[in-house]
């Protein structure tokens, strides 16, 4: 953790944001550093790369870190995204503001600036988004492998990262689904007709004799992915229509240029490519569980074809550690580990069909329905392993096991615990129990199998069994034989889950693997629920540094006129405040966003050191300032992207440079919760520091003051 000497004479509070904002600094951009953390209770230890699991490893007992954390938290459990950007920005803007105390400027001026800034900057960055059209409308034509040979994944007009082994790219080679019987994808991208490792051992000898069809490698990404864009300055951005005008600080209308057509997305490949972010093999898996989720949900709709939603609620996870990361896989089912005692069992029950029931709830002889309570509560205590027959516990056993036999069920999912005694009865009846297993799961299995939840055995009817279910072993060339845990997959003809089957050969790295996973996963979902995107890699946040520079200036230039209707009806003493200390909160809100693209830009290597990186952005801030309209020079610059401007070793092949892009919504919020604490932790020092009386105005005053 980053040490730095606290001025108990200054805002402890900023200072203690920025120096938490310090340990997630290595979390920014493609390239992330790693951060080892131990548990010293349970003398643990992982591997992390996130920010929530940072916050999870410190310990946060003053007030500031609460508030940072309940941030974090909140950002984390709406989007799943964005923390990384929000931890730092919160750094950032605490030491800009604290820049803002050291020179004089009121608090209730530093809080009104930053906030209508940040607005001003949402709505400038609005031209930067670019939709997504019919992702899904040209699937069928994909059947044919494409291959992306080895090139240099250049992120944005900024960011450079190097090319290697893990930035190969392989489209997906898909067949006719409704030929197969069990789908599954691995890393490098091909589809096969039958799981690789989810396969008995007799099955496994005999594809491993079948030839396998080599993707074929005739052509590049066709559409607009990957090419370089015809992008013109007089067909684009000189519009007449008044609905592409915007106002501007001074009063004057600049043009909104709509998304040009060369920065339409249509394609899941290029999407996911865009929204990868260095993390290729895992956007990969991503990507494979989008396309058999929408798979699925074209068999179950057959003609009649509804918008499609990717349903996150349906994609799961099974994380194996010990295996290499190339045997991640997604598969079309539940994977899930049992124990290593019933692997014989499901030897000899797998290739048969399953009759199951679903159970919500526990399964066991003490479990009852939330409001329901036992008129005697009776405890037996055991000298021995053993339950002595006429126990309650052994006679609801019985009766369980009664129930199993009568409806010929082999197979139990319990969405909570489950009972062992009850485990091994139903063994030795070769029977399988599988607890705890996810609502989602169970919801699943229904539609696919028509079985019907129940609360409890008991409730069990010939209406409520489910029938069609198929249960496939593990099978890998490195079995891990010191495990406790057996891996399954169960499967069922429709039904829509999709599980990716995460392996490591380190253990402390597993818990990384399954995060950043899931990272990619959410940015795939938000952008298709929003059907639009940002231009990424650093565009963003280029253009509101290059647009809070253009309000600086006309500020300083123009005093009151630059207002642009800010206060209108406030005091003559808010007024001329605001008109002087304008430019210098607006060029210290601006610095988080300097401080962010240089720190990416460091991660990345692309600079040897902050100051070089400084200067390369401010040289593109004053260019994009001098052109009149900032969001233009940045889709110009993007319409060369592989011309060379801002990238000194790019690929022979210009076509070969994939765009970026940011998810929309969790970006803008990250950096509204950024700002928000930033600037109710100001306020909080203020009144501690000042006393509430000294930050009181009269009510004249307080219109249009934003107090947090």
């Amino acid at each position: 953790m980053a040490y730095r000497v606290i001025n108990n004479r200054r805002h402890v509070g900023l200072q203690q944001l920025s120096l938490f904002a310090q340990t997630g600094r290595g979390f920014l951009g493609p390239v992330k550093a790693t951060k080892f953390i131990t548990d010293a209770e349970r003398h643990e230890s992982m591997l992390i790369s996130s920010t929530v699991r940072l916050l999870e490893g410190l310990d946060l007992t003053c007030a500031v870190g609460h508030l940072l954390n309940e941030a974090v938290q909140a950002q984390n459990g709406t989007y799943s995204i964005g923390a990384s950007t929000l931890l730092f920005l919160v750094g950032a803007w605490s030491s800009a503001v604290e820049d803002c105390l050291q020179l004089g400027i009121p608090t209730t001026v530093i809080v009104s600036v930053m906030s209508e800034g940040l607005t001003s900057c949402i709505e400038a960055v609005v031209p930067l988004q670019v939709p997504i059209y019919d992702v899904f409308g040209h699937m069928d034509d994909t059947s044919t492998g494409h291959r992306l040979e080895a090139v240099d994944v250049s992120l944005c007009p900024f960011l450079q990262v190097p090319s290697g082994p893990g930035w190969l790219r392989e489209k997906h080679d898909f067949e006719d689904a409704t030929s197969q019987s069990l789908s599954n994808y691995s890393p490098s991208g091909r589809h096969a007709t039958s799981p690789k490792f989810f396969t008995p051992r007799a099955k496994a000898r005999i594809e491993k004799n079948t030839p396998q069809p080599q993707p074929q490698k005739n052509s590049l990404y066709t559409d607009s992915f990957c090419r370089k864009s015809a992008l013109a300055h007089s067909r684009h951005f000189n519009r007449t229509d008044s609905s592409h005008w915007i106002s501007r600080p001074d009063g004057s209308l600049e043009h909104r240029s709509s998304t040009p057509q060369s920065l339409r997305c249509n394609d899941l490949a290029e999407l996911a490519v865009g929204l990868s972010h260095g993390d290729d093999s895992s956007m990969t898996l991503a990507e494979a569980a989008v396309r058999l989720q929408w798979q699925t949900t074209c068999l179950q709709q057959g003609d009649w074809m509804a918008p499609f939603v990717f349903d996150i609620s349906r994609v799961l996870t099974c994380c194996l550690p010990g295996l290499p990361e190339a045997f991640s896989c997604v598969c079309l089912g539940y994977v899930t580990a049992v124990p290593m005692s019933s692997i014989i069992l499901i030897k000899e029950l797998q290739g048969q069909p399953f009759r199951v029931i679903l159970i919500e709830g526990d399964l066991t002889e003490s479990y009852r329905h939330p409001g329901f309570n036992k008129s005697v509560n009776v405890r037996t205590k055991l000298t021995s392993g053993e339950l002595p027959e006429d126990s309650a516990e052994e006679l609801w056993a019985n009766c369980v096991l009664q129930v199993l036999i009568q409806f010929r069920v082999n197979l139990i999912l319990v969405q909570g615990n489950v009972s062992e005694h009850l485990t091994e009865k139903c063994m030795h009846s070769k029977r399988l129990l599988i607890g705890l297993v996810s609502g989602s799961v169970l919801q699943a299995f229904a539609e696919a199998t028509r079985a019907v939840p129940v609360a409890y055995v008991t409730q069990v009817t010939e209406d409520c069994v489910g029938s069609g279910v198929s249960m496939t072993l593990w099978t890998s060339p490195h079995d891990i034989n010191k495990s406790s845990k057996a891996t399954v997959l169960l499967t069922a003809e429709g039904v829509n889950l999709v599980t990716a089957v995460l392996t490591s050969p380190v253990s402390a790295q597993m818990q990384t693997r399954e995060d950043r996973f899931w990272s990619c996963v959410y940015r795939l979902h938000h952008a298709l629920k929003e059907e639009k995107v940002f231009l990424g890699g650093g565009a963003v946040e280029f253009l509101c540094l290059s647009h809070l520079q253009v309000l600086a200036e006309q500020a300083l230039t123009k005093g009151h006129q630059a207002c642009f209707g800010w206060l209108p009806h406030s005091s003559s003493w808010m007024a001329s405040s605001l008109s002087v200390y304008r430019p210098t909160v607006l060029k210290c809100l601006a610095s988080g966003w300097h401080e962010f693209l240089s720190a990416v830009m460091c991660n990345t290597a692309t600079h040897p050191s902050a100051v070089e990186a400084s200067t390369f952005i401010q040289h593109h801030v004053q260019n994009a300032t001098d052109s009149g309209s900032p969001s233009s020079y940045i889709l110009h610059e993007y319409s060369k992207l592989s011309s060379g401007l801002f990238h000194i070793d790019t690929s022979d092949d210009p076509e070969l440079v994939p765009r970026v892009y940011d998810t929309v919504t969790p970006k803008v919020e990250a950096w509204r919760r950024a700002l928000d604490l930033v600037l109710l932790v100001l306020q909080m020092d203020t009144e501690i520091i000042t006393g509430l009386a000294h930050t009181q105005l009269k009510s004249q005053d307080l219109d249009g003051v934003v107090f947090l």
